[in-house]
């Protein structure tokens, strides 16, 4: 039986989630130096905004500022390279995943544990976001707001 090496062996994940998975860990390094400060999570989200494509950026963008005027406590992060945004506790509440990052069709809000959306036994934690509207802005306020509640 021939025996197989790291370097062979299949993991699963597709080239730009090992990247994620790359960035998500040089995050974490980075959270462990004393002096980190929020200034340094905004200008990763800014920077994490930049880099994706214009149709994402927009999302993306309309989202940040959504999350500034509605959630001031929330902390800009980012989050397996995604911008996302922390709690005091440095939890992350929700996360900003581009279309472009994966591949898919669509951009989505995915709300994380440290969310309060909890709505009986069964309710939604990732929204898609196709473009954005003053519906979608609503919403996205919205949700928010409850998950900060």
């Amino acid at each position: 039986m021939p025996s197989t090496t790291a370097k062979t062996e299949s993991t699963g994940f597709s080239a730009a989630e090992h990247a994620a998975i790359k960035q998500r860990a040089a995050e974490l390094r980075a959270e462990g130096k004393q002096g980190a400060k929020k200034a340094d999570g905004l200008q990763a989200v800014l920077d994490a905004i930049a880099k994706m494509d214009p149709e994402d950026r927009l999302i993306a963008e309309r989202v940040h500022v959504a999350v500034a005027e509605n959630a001031p406590g929330l902390t800009p992060k980012t989050w397996y390279g995604m911008p996302a945004y922390a709690n005091a506790e440095g939890k992350v509440v929700f996360c900003f995943k581009n279309a472009g990052k994966f591949g898919t069709r669509y951009s989505t809000i995915e709300f994380q544990e440290a969310a309060r959306l909890d709505d009986g036994e069964i309710w939604p934690v990732s929204y898609a976001l196709k473009e954005w509207s003053p519906v979608v802005a609503k919403k996205v306020e919205e949700l928010v707001k409850a998950a900060v509640s």
